[in-house]
Formats: C-alpha cells, structure tokens, sequence
C-alpha cells in the first residue's frame, strides 16, 4: 500500500521531552516497569494547551524582533541588556515566577520588549498568553453574557499559563469592577509564582482641576444626606470621593511614578506587580512610530535620487 512505509509507529511520541528527562510521553517509567510518576514536562504541556485555548499569540508585527535589530538595538542598552539576561534564563525565570514591567512614555519600545521576551518563551516550549489590557477585559465581559467560555474556566487558564503578557495596563477605563478583575487576576498569579510582564504608560494629569471637582462631589454628598431613603446614592457619591483623594495624591507626589500609577491601577495591584516584576523599567523619550523629516536633512544619497526624481519630471534628466 502506497505510503505503509512511512507510517509512524503508533506508540512513539509526538515530541521529545524538553527536559531530557522522559520519552516524550510525560511519565517517567519505574525500574520495574509497574508504575510511573509524571515528568516535569508534563505541567509544562498542560499549561502550553491552556495557552492554544485562550487564542493569543504573537502579533505578526512583532515575530521578527531580535536584539541585533531595530528597533531593539536603538534602545537604552541598560534596559536591553537586563532583558537579555532575563531571556537568556527564561526558564529559571519563569519557574521562579519572576517577570518584567516596563513603564514610560508612548512609543518608546515597551511593547517591542514585551513580545521580545514572549518569543522566548515559546521558543522554550513554554506556554504564552499576550493582551492588551482592554481586550482582556473584554473578553472577560464576554463571558458573563454566557457565550463560550465561563468565567471561572477563563480566569483558570490565564493563571495557569507560564507567562501572561499585560500590554498598555491601566489604558482602560477605571471602575470599581475593573479595578476588582485586574487584582483578582495579577494576585493569584502572585499567589503561584507566575509571571508576568506588564506596559505601562506614563499616566497624563487629570484634565479637570481635582479640588473643583471634589467640592462638587462634597455638594452632591449633602444633598444625598439629607434624604433619608438614598443611602445607596450617598454610598456611591462617597466611592467618587474617595477616587478623587487618591488623584489628589498622586498629583501631589509629583513627579512619583508608583504614586501615580497607585491611583490609576490600585495600591493592591501595584504591590503585587512590583514584588512580581521588580521596579519598572524606565523608557522615555520620543515616539518611535513618529519619524518627523526635516527638509535638507535626508542621506545624500537619498536627497540625490529625489532630486533626480524631480529633473526627469520636469523633462530634463540629468546626464550620466
């Protein structure tokens, strides 16, 4: 029959064991051959199939990052270097629960580094989840609408993976309840050892002027009090208020990062990020993705073609 040469023999495994430990089944074998215990492999493989299921990868933008490259290359080689180190123990790091957090200005390579670390990753067999934060918080949504996946099978998986990528955390719109979903989530990872590597960006001042508004609030606090039957309105007049202080706060911090970032993302969270990740790596700067050209500034070799460019439109090439 065309092909029985090549069949492959039903008990062989599909893949080597990563650890060299195994036969790739996940079981290590007794001596006596009655009984087996699991191999380090295993948890690893588990983890990676909760990956498949939450359907996050890589964007394509990002699978040809390299630190020889840019934009990799024309960052701050402190920071590069710390991430390379961080990549190249990647398994250490991660079966440590250790993990990453770059904080700092639009633009300024967070984003690159994140998915840099998360290509390691995969390239050790781990397993991956990447969000942005919104989208996460949207799927999350999904799942009280009861459409696919529960909620509590959802939060699972994202525990379980070995590296859980938290892009742009705190560009949501603060509630109570995302507030709530995000320590709920970064906590029990912080409970088990598991990493994270998180973006920030530099939170901008409130636009409206604090003290105005919490006078108003104050006001509004009042006239609630004063009507016996809304207890549950002047309850959450006095949740704004309280979110109002910790702006406040943070405004009057200055130039403190975690203070501000305290009061956008929640003191808890904040924690549990930073014993997690280490303090957040500082990238500042311009916006890469913005190349601003300055007339008279181009290579000459670029400003020579252009210039030849504009004679052959003209009707006047220039001479070889």
């Amino acid at each position: 029959m065309r092909g029985a040469g090549h069949l492959k023999p039903v008990d062989k495994p599909e893949r080597d064991c990563p650890l060299g430990r195994c036969d790739g089944s996940g079981w290590l074998l007794a001596e006596d051959g009655r009984s087996a215990t699991p191999c380090g492999c295993r948890e690893r493989r588990i983890a990676r199939s909760a990956g498949r299921f939450l359907g996050t990868t890589i964007p394509r933008r990002f699978r040809g990052l390299s630190f020889e490259r840019r934009p990799i290359s024309d960052l701050d080689p402190t920071i590069v270097d710390h991430v390379r180190e961080f990549c190249e123990r990647i398994d250490e790091n991660l079966d440590a629960g250790r993990g990453l957090w770059f904080h700092g200005d639009v633009g300024t390579g967070k984003t690159s580094l994140a998915m840099l670390v998360a290509m390691h990753a995969e390239r050790a067999d781990r397993s991956v989840a990447i969000y942005s934060v919104p989208q996460l918080l949207a799927r999350i949504r999904q799942t009280f609408e009861g459409a696919g996946t529960s909620y509590l099978e959802l939060f699972r998986r994202l525990c379980e993976v070995d590296l859980l990528v938290l892009d742009d955390l705190g560009a949501e719109r603060q509630t109570e309840w995302v507030l709530e979903q995000l320590y709920s989530l970064v906590n029990e990872r912080w409970q088990d050892r598991r990493s994270i590597v998180v973006t920030t960006n530099s939170p901008d001042r409130p636009p409206s002027a604090p003290l105005e508004e919490l006078r108003a609030q104050a006001a509004r606090l009042r006239a609630a009090l004063d009507d016996p039957m809304m207890p549950e309105r002047a309850f959450e007049v006095l949740e704004r208020l309280e979110r109002i202080c910790d702006r406040l706060e943070a405004l009057d911090a200055g130039e403190d990062m975690l203070a501000r970032l305290r009061a956008q993302i929640g003191r808890r969270t904040i924690s549990r990020l930073v014993e997690i990740c280490g303090d957040p790596l500082p990238m500042h700067g311009p916006d890469r993705r913005i190349r601003f050209e300055v007339p008279g500034d181009e290579p000459p070799e670029q400003a020579a073609a252009q210039h030849a460019s504009e004679e052959h439109a003209a009707g006047h090439p220039r001479p070889v």
